[in-house]
Order: structure tokens, then sequence, then C-alpha cells
């Protein structure tokens, strides 16, 4: 029985786990400590640990994940999505260790994960594009003449980015050139890479994006489209298909366009090709992700199509199941499910899932990476599952959504669905009048959102690790550091106050756990109470720490450092 190894965790290993299990494949999971018994691994038919608590050392270590397949005597390798989905140099790696990669060739990820390559790839096959750079910025200075040139608002964005992170949007001039430094140092923590391009930025935009797979050969079928408007900080929150408004020229372009992209390359397996569409009917190409992506249930709904399917028969050498793209079924939503708070900028909160009910009835889709009692690791994403719905017209879904919403519920971290109930009542998001653009969110309802209780956060899941003897061989076994301090006798404390609240006034504490990544003040500055004075990296975005009173600053924490939420960072005196 062919044998897969899934490269990743949470939701979208689940997902593949469950499709290994339809085509009969035998599933195989890895697990950083802190994911030792999540629900991948308690589903999959077999776990490898990676030996590791970050991200760098378990899901992004290419020597870690080929050390798991050859452990586990895989035979191909789903790298799901975000982590190493998109990287030619894991894809390449696998190809190399004789593996099965479950994706398109390392040279389509080179030429379409470089967003300039790709943009002259769209060029010369004739996508509509906005003005902007085909070559890397070499500083700010550029990026300063080019807002001169065509104006602002301007956006500034990371090569080699994805998942909305490493793009920065300016509207001053007297802006750009730190708004450059920003988004290469982003680019640089997230993706290894901080080459930065500059574009004109479409101002209120829809999202929209073209579902297709290729054959590996040039030939390339467009599944369908789907409208991802509805984003806080370039972040989706809630998809839709097929895209609503769209005129049969528009939809027609697109698709065409992406179709194009991807023949042009020889693109092999599942994919995405992004637009922007302006108020004014302007259309630009955007990006092609080269993987599966975290909304590609809607798609599934209304054509009835199983991507991660489609996926393994490719992969397998048997090419799509379809030649020509399906007349769509009803009207699909999905919202992701994250653990954030939306009344504090959608600020994450990790914590313990303390309670859970799933909605249900005809309709409705739960894919989730949790189960009640399981953590909300502070040290990965903050999408913990995603809700889908799907009916026979957008408003039937519209319907069916609101009641799915309602069932739901989540206790333990803060999470979005109280922000899900309230956008769905509105008009712009209504059928007949439907307004929404990439930045409907922060402007129209973030200022209507309560902040929600703050949950203790979760402390750092490690395994400890030490050698014992079964049947005369010797095994390493990991057990949780809790486990250990509960046979000692010990009860761990939390790490901090329910209500986040420093036990000095005069203390500075993070927000949210993460990584401090950059000083905003210098050590000794006088500082006014508002002043934002450093920045972490938490939970794949950049959170700023705000001075809570006026005073003279004292640091106590490095750059590079990991802190956990409530930790103190520095002093204000």
């Amino acid at each position: 029985m062919t044998r897969i190894l899934i490269a990743n965790r949470g939701e979208i290993a689940v997902r593949v786990v469950r499709a290994c299990a339809e085509a009969g494949y035998e599933s195989i999971a890895v697990y950083a400590d802190q994911d030792a018994d999540a629900l991948h691994v308690r589903l999959a038919d077999e776990a490898v640990g990676l030996g590791g608590t970050t991200a760098a050392d378990t899901y992004l270590s290419i020597d870690a994940l080929l050390d798991a397949a050859r452990r586990s005597e895989a035979d191909a390798v789903h790298p799901g999505y975000g982590f190493l989905s998109e990287s030619a140099a894991f894809a390449r790696a696998v190809d190399e260790a004789g593996l099965i990669w479950i994706g398109p060739t390392p040279e389509s990820i080179e030429a379409l994960g470089d967003k300039m390559t790709a943009r002259r790839i769209a060029q010369r096959v004739g996508a509509p594009l906005a003005a902007g750079t085909d070559q890397p910025l070499s500083g700010p200075a550029e990026a300063v003449a080019f807002a001169d040139e065509h104006g602002v608002p301007i956006a500034i964005k990371a090569a080699f980015g994805g998942g909305g992170r490493g793009i920065k949007v300016v509207r001053e001039p007297a802006e750009v050139a730190e708004a450059f430094e920003a988004a290469t140092r982003e680019a640089i923590v997230a993706f290894g890479r901080g080459e930065c391009f500059v574009e004109r930025f479409l101002e209120s935009p829809r999202h929209i994006e073209v579902q297709v797979l290729g054959d590996g050969r040039g030939g390339v079928v467009v599944v369908g489209d789907r409208d991802c408007s509805m984003q806080r900080r370039n972040q989706k929150l809630i998809e839709e298909a097929p895209a609503p408004g769209l005129t049969e020229e528009q939809r027609d372009r697109i698709h065409e366009a992406a179709r194009r992209v991807c023949a042009e390359v020889d693109y092999r397996g599942a994919g995405t090709v992004e637009f922007l569409l302006a108020a004014d009917g302007t259309l630009s190409f955007l990006e092609v992700n080269t993987r599966l992506q975290v909304e590609h249930p809607v798609t599934e709904e209304v054509t009835g199509i199983d991507l991660v399917r489609e996926q393994f028969n490719i992969a397998f050498g048997e090419g799509p199941s379809i030649t020509a793209t399906p007349e769509p079924r009803g009207h699909a939503f999905e919202f992701r499910i994250n653990a954030e708070d939306p009344g504090r900028g959608f600020l994450p909160s990790p914590a313990v899932v303390t309670g859970l009910r799933v909605s249900g009835g005809p309709g409705v889709r739960w894919d989730s990476g949790i189960e009640a009692g399981d953590a909300v690791q502070p040290a990965f994403d903050s999408m913990i599952a995603k809700l889908i719905v799907h009916a026979d017209s957008r408003d039937a879904a519209l319907v069916r959504a609101r009641r799915a919403l309602r069932e739901l519920e989540i206790d333990g971290p803060a999470t979005v669905i109280g922000f899900d109930r309230l956008a769905v009542e509105q008009s712009e998001f209504s059928t007949d009048g439907f307004a929404v653009h990439t930045q409907w969110i922060e402007s129209a309802l973030l200022p209507r959102l309560e902040p929600q209780l703050r949950s203790l956060p979760v402390g750092q899941a490690e395994l400890a690790r030490f050698p014992v003897e079964i049947d005369g061989r010797r095994v390493m076994l990991g057990l949780p550091t809790a486990v250990l301090a509960g046979f000692a006798g010990a009860t761990p404390a939390p790490s901090a106050s329910a209500d986040g609240a420093p036990a000095d006034p005069a203390d500075v504490s993070a927000p949210v756990p993460g990584t401090l990544v950059r000083w905003l003040v210098e050590d000794g500055s006088t500082i006014a109470e508002g002043d934002a004075i450093a920045v972490l990296d938490a939970m794949k975005m950049e959170t700023q720490v705000r001075a809570h009173r006026a005073g003279t600053l004292a640091q106590s924490t490095s750059v590079g450092d990991s802190v956990a939420a409530g930790a103190v960072i520095g002093r204000v005196e």
C-alpha cells in the first residue's frame, strides 16, 4: 500500500489523512513536541516525531522531514499548505530522495513562487496587470522613486511571500522607506529571503482567485473561481464560491489568463491564480499559489470535485479527472475559525479549548485540527478550524451560514466567531448589495467589535527525552514535561494572570506569545503613553507592543528572544 507522509500539522494534515483513508493509502503524520497528541497525530495510521518545538526545527526543517520519511518508509510526501508547501528546495529534495512529491515540479514552484518572475510570465501570456517592477528593489530609494513616478498608494511585497505576509501598503510618501524596511524584515523572518518589489496599489479592490489543475504536460483545466475579499491584515477570513457579481466577460478573462499562466510552465497538480478587481473594473494579476489553498473546500462544495484526491491522481500519473470547467452547483461559504480576538485588532489568543460545540445539519461541513481539550499552540498559525456551508443559492447559503454560526461554540481561546456572525448580517455582504473589498473589515467592522475575555496563555509544551530499554533494545522515550512534573508531585503554575495585567505597574508585558523581532525605541529613550515601542512576530503576524504609560524605557529582552504572553520585556520608569 502506498504510504504518504504529510509534512504539515493542524487542519490541513487532518484533511489529507482523511483523503488518504478514502483513497486506500496509509497516512504518516509528523509532529513537533507540542503536537505529540494533536488531532492529526491521533487520526493518522502512523506518526513520527520531528524532535523540536519551533517551526524552524520541525515543519520547516527539510532534513527533519526527510529523516521522518526515511524512518517511516514513506513513498510520497504531501506538503499541505503553508510551511514548505511552496519550497522548490523541499520539492527537489523529495524528488532526489526517490519519493513522489504531491505538488508542482520544483521548476514551476521557482518560476511562479517568485512574484517578479510570475509577473513577467503573466505579461508574456497577456494577463491583466497593474503597473509595477519586475526586478527586486535594491533599497528603499527605489521604492520612493516608484512612488514619486506613479503616486500613492503603492504595495511593497516580498517576492517570496505568501499568506498575506511581507506586504506593506503605503499611502503617504514619507512612509515609503520605513515600509520597505518593514516588508523586508518580515519577509526574512517568515520566508528566509528579503527581496521585495513594488506595484501600484488598487484601492478597495476585490480579491478573486481561479482554481486550476494541471497535468504537468501543458494541459490545464480551470475548476472554478472564488471571492476572498473578506480579509484583515491581507489575510483571508471568509471566502466563497463562485465569485459573486462577475460579468461573463470578467469571468472568461480571468479563467483564460489563469489557464495560460499555468500552461506556460507545464503546471502539475492543484494551484490557484489570484487577481484583484478594482471598483472601476480594472483587473490585475496578483500571484500564483503553487499549492492547495486553505479555501479549497468552497470549490469542492460547488463542483463535487475532491481536490486532494485530484492531487493524488496527478502525482501518481493518472491526470485530472475533468477536462472542462464544471458548471457550479449552488453557492458555498467558508469561515476560517481563528483563535484571535477581533476586538483587540485580531490579537492571537492561544489557549486550551475547554469546550466545543460543532454546527451540523444539511450543507454544513467542519474541517478542524482541534477537539475539546486540545491546546491552540502559540508557536504556530492561529487558524484552528474551518466552517463550510453550501446551499442552492447565495441567499440560501447566507441563511444557512447564519444558522450554523449561531450553533457553533468554542470555549477557551478568543475566536472570530462573533465577528463572523456580525459580518453575515451586513448589507454590504448581502447578495443584492455586495460591496465588500479587501480593506472593508478594517474600515467598516473593526471599530464595532468588542474585546473578549482573555484566557490563560498556553505554555511551551516540550517533551523531555531520555533512553529506556524495551525488550533489550535501547530506545528514546519522550514525555511531556508537565507529566514528569506530575510524577514528581509538582503542579505547574500558570505563566500569566487571566487578564494579562503585569505584576508591577512599570512592567511592559508581551500581549501575545512570540519572538521579539525589533525594538522601535532605543533603550533609555523618553516615550509617551501609546507609543509603539517593539514588534513581536506572533502566530503568523507582526504585533506592535505599545507603551502603557509615559516615562523612560528600559529594555530587558533582546531581539530574537522568544517570550510568553504576559512576559515582561521591559519597563517604563
